[in-house]
């Protein structure tokens, strides 16, 4: 299928791809360079388990999951494939951000540390909390077949929006977590000096904010929308001759041939507003 604008969107999906990548590598040499490496050991080596899986999982797995349906190539792909990608790396992104929490803590009780004193801390485990219980409800409703149509339909937008303020909040939250952790460890020379290791992990900063916002763009546009799959078309139209046989048995009192007319009239009208819709997509 063809998609409008295909150039500009593949020059920002490789933009996304490349500052996000980026953005785990330069978490990587922070942790590795300036803070002394990774460990589990209860110690500060443990800690540096924390940003390192946060920013690889929550921030750029989770920005790819977002942007997976906007691949025009997959577009052919059955909708449950996508379903069960869009899942799946949210999944891997859930598993990594909660080994940097069991991570913080444990650090935090082994140094005799308090723990959920800061803002940071407040809004990072509530944003853990709520995705994990958004991954949850997405796999029942969306992903297994149990749900009525009606209930995903209405479960959809509430399913998307949240997913974008989450998305925006763990942004956020990481850039609170990256400043909070250098005003904590950079006292000579002190932050407010520009010490190396102040730039470099600003620069960190920068890359997960312009990660985000390519994200944001790129799930935004309405032209970039994976089109509806004939499948659900189909799924409509069946629910509606569901809803005629029903009309026609409770419907006693009239001829065959005038319930044949109206449910032919029926599916007419379907028709049209069906090509109206995509007339305008």
């Amino acid at each position: 299928m063809a998609m409008d604008g295909y150039r500009g969107f593949l020059g920002l999906l490789v933009s996304a791809l490349l500052v996000g990548f980026l953005s785990v590598l330069f978490t990587l040499i922070w942790v590795l360079h300036y803070r002394e490496g990774l460990g589990w050991n209860g110690g500060a080596l443990e800690f540096n388990w924390h940003p390192v899986l946060a920013v690889t999982g929550f921030v750029f797995i989770q920005g790819i999951a977002i942007i997976v349906y906007r691949l025009p190539w997959t577009w052919k792909c059955s909708k449950f494939l996508m379903k069960s990608i869009h899942a799946g790396l949210n999944a891997v992104a859930a598993v990594l951000v909660i080994i940097s929490v069991v991570a913080v803590f444990d650090y935090h009780s082994a140094q005799s540390i308090p723990h959920m004193y800061s803002l940071h801390s407040w809004v990072g485990l509530t944003v853990v909390i709520l995705y994990v219980l958004q991954l949850l409800l997405g796999f029942f409703i969306f992903l297994l077949p149990w749900a009525p149509l009606s209930l995903r339909a209405l479960a959809m937008p509430v399913h998307v929006y949240s997913g974008l303020l989450l998305f925006g909040t763990v942004i956020a939250t990481v850039l609170m977590g990256v400043t909070e952790k250098l005003f904590f460890v950079l006292k000579n020379p002190s932050y407010h000096s520009f010490p190396p290791e102040g730039v470099f992990t600003n620069t960190l900063g920068l890359l997960i904010l312009v990660f985000g916002g390519l994200v944001f763009w790129i799930v935004t546009r309405p032209q970039w929308k994976r089109p509806k799959e004939p499948e659900s078309t189909l799924l409509q139209s069946e629910a509606m001759e569901g809803a005629i046989a029903i009309s026609s048995g409770n419907s006693g009192d009239k001829s065959d041939s005038e319930l044949n007319s109206e449910a032919a009239a029926r599916k007419r009208n379907f028709g049209l507003d069906e090509a109206g819709q995509r007339s305008t997509m």
